[in-house]
């Protein structure tokens, strides 16, 4: 049975690790209706990080539970963002964490090899150093509302994590329809959005669109 179990282990990490790997498009949000969550699922989002700054852990957890499972009707990566007990209590399939959160081999030790932990990067250093990350968010590339204060890092560090990171990267920081070709053709296969979808009329049509940008540099890069 220890066997089994060890077994069975190993396969959650390499499904997660490999549906990671697949990923294209990755939102963040609050705590959004269940309509809006299928919305852009069947639009083409992989990965769905739940961000709530200042809600009760009582909240936080009511809605964790909703998404996983509407994630997991979807065939979506859920995520958690800043706290990896949490992460742990939710039983989501990984932790985002920031710069300032708890430090990655720190969260590693909580969340355990089987989850995923993601971590903001923004500068050269931050992008090389993400030792112990299964991903890392690279920006923000333009000036967003969501990270008040945080100067946009532009196309150059997109360029380089293209060139350098040793992980998975999602380009993030007010992309949207309008502007995802330069951050595509600088080298992101991967970004990560919020207000693209969240503020958008139809979401869903929102995330094929984005999903599409994105695939047509496969198809480039392809032939």
């Amino acid at each position: 049975m220890l066997v089994a179990a060890g077994a069975c282990q190993t396969c959650r990490v390499d499904d997660r690790r490999q549906r990671l790997s697949e990923a294209r498009l990755y939102l963040v949000c609050d705590a959004r209706p269940d309509a809006f969550l299928h919305a852009v699922l069947e639009g083409g989002v992989d990965i769905v990080q739940l961000r709530v700054k200042h809600g009760a852990e009582a909240e936080i957890l009511a809605a964790a539970a909703r998404f996983k499972r509407i994630c997991a009707e979807h065939g979506a990566l859920f995520l958690l963002n800043d706290s990896p007990e949490l992460a742990v209590q939710a039983d989501a399939d990984g932790v985002h964490l920031g710069q300032d959160d708890t430090p990655v081999l720190r969260a590693r030790e909580t969340v355990g090899p089987e989850r995923l932990v993601g971590l903001s990067t923004h500068t050269e250093q931050q992008v090389l150093g993400a030792n112990g990350a299964d991903y890392i968010g690279v920006g923000p590339v333009h000036q967003t509302p969501t990270k008040p204060g945080r100067p946009p890092v532009g196309l150059e560090l997109v360029r380089f994590a293209a060139h350098s990171a040793r992980v998975p990267f999602f380009a993030i920081g007010g992309i949207d329809a309008d502007n995802i070709e330069p951050v595509r053709d600088a080298g992101a296969s991967r970004v990560a959005v919020v207000r693209a979808l969240t503020e958008a009329a139809d979401p869903k049509r929102s995330a094929r669109a984005l999903r599409g940008a994105l695939q047509a540099r496969t198809r480039v890069g392809a032939a």
